[in-house]
Formats: C-alpha cells, structure tokens, sequence
C-alpha cells in the first residue's frame, strides 16, 4: 500500500477545502448573503496561500495558514449557532448575515430538496416593493440545516487531526530542505572565504618579516 506523508495529507486537505468553500461561494452569492460571500472569499486567498507554501516548504504560509483556521472555526461555529438560533439569536428576524442591507434568506430556503414555492397575494403592507412575500412547504431538509451541515464539513476539515501544519513544519521533509538551504548557503560561501584567508595570512607573514 502506498504512503503519503503529511506533506501530501496537507495538499489533499488544502483541496477538499478549496473545493467545497467555492461551492459553498455559489450558493451565498445566489442567496445574496453577503458576511459568508466575504468569509469565504478570505478563506479561499488563505487556503491558496497554504497550499503554495506546503508545496514551496514555506513556514510562514504555512503559520498564517494555521492561525487563520482558528478564525476559520469560530466562524463556523457562529454559523451554526445562529442557524439554530443559540442563545438571542433569530435567523428569522436577525440580518446579520446580509449586513442588514436586504432581507434575502439563504438560497437553499427556496430551492431546498423537495421545497415548494407559493407566492402569497397581496403582499402586506410591510414587505418591500422589490421583494416576493412567500410561503416555503414540503421541504425534506430545511434550510437550516444544509447551511449547519456546509459549516460543520469545514470545521471537520479545519480541525482534522491529519491537516496539522506545525506536525509538517517539522517533518523530516521540511528540514532537510532547510538543512540544504543552509549548506548550500555555506558552500557558495566558501570559495570567497578560502580566497580571502591565505591572502590575510600572507599580508601578516610579510609585515611579521619585514
């Protein structure tokens, strides 16, 4: 059986997370949602950025990477929290999510499995003039729940136990690499030094003798 080595898991990982956020990107643009639409816009630069500094044995994408994944979970955690109204929060009456500039609700509210769409006529006086007042029935999944399940697949990504980047910093892999850097360093080095110290000593032998 083949191996992969925790290098090749954190590429695997940073993939899995590109792919699944941008196909979360679609549907928070298709709901107008736009705190998720900017979330996951700097997730998606993080994750890029991860990805080139494990494949460029870069420690500091690699580190900024890392901390960005704890804010990556809070994030998600929120999320979750707010879709299944924790504490004071509403998801019927809170537009938190849209930076209280429109009152779209997720995407998946009207287009969920099995959902059905009826416009309500005439709207109430209250409801905008650009917006359908509706009634959503039949659902097999709730709304809800598909975007709790979107933030809970990114946690498990997040805080996997084989996407470590410090377990990677300091693989054999990395160090070697940095070891090489090193001595390749040295030995350019070299030449100009062996060069440079017969010269001196010579310069000292003349003076000492003369």
């Amino acid at each position: 059986m083949g191996y992969c080595s925790g290098r090749c898991t954190l590429i695997s990982v940073c993939g899995m997370q590109l792919v699944c956020v941008l196909e979360r990107q679609i549907f928070d643009f298709l709901g107008y949602q736009w705190a998720p639409i900017l979330a996951n816009f700097v997730h998606i630069i993080i994750v890029i950025l991860g990805l080139f500094g494990t494949i460029q044995y870069r420690p500091r994408y690699i580190t900024g990477y890392a901390v960005w994944l704890v804010l990556w979970v809070t994030w998600n955690v929120f999320v979750i929290c707010f879709y299944l109204e924790a504490g004071d929060l509403s998801k019927e009456t809170d537009l938190l999510l849209t930076f209280n500039i429109s009152m779209h609700r997720s995407w998946w509210m009207e287009n969920g499995p099995g959902c059905m769409v009826t416009s309500v006529t005439p709207a109430p006086d209250w409801a905008p003039e650009d917006h359908r007042y509706i009634t959503v029935s039949g659902c097999l999944l709730e709304y809800q729940y598909v975007e709790v399940a979107h933030s809970a697949l990114q946690i498990a990504l997040a805080i996997s136990p084989r996407n470590d980047p410090s377990h990677f910093i300091t693989s054999p892999p990395f160090t070697e690499q940095f070891s090489f850097s090193v001595d390749l360093t040295f030995c350019l080095l070299c030449p100009v030094f062996h060069s440079t110290v017969p010269i001196k000593n010579q310069i000292q032998t003349q003076t000492k003798y003369k």
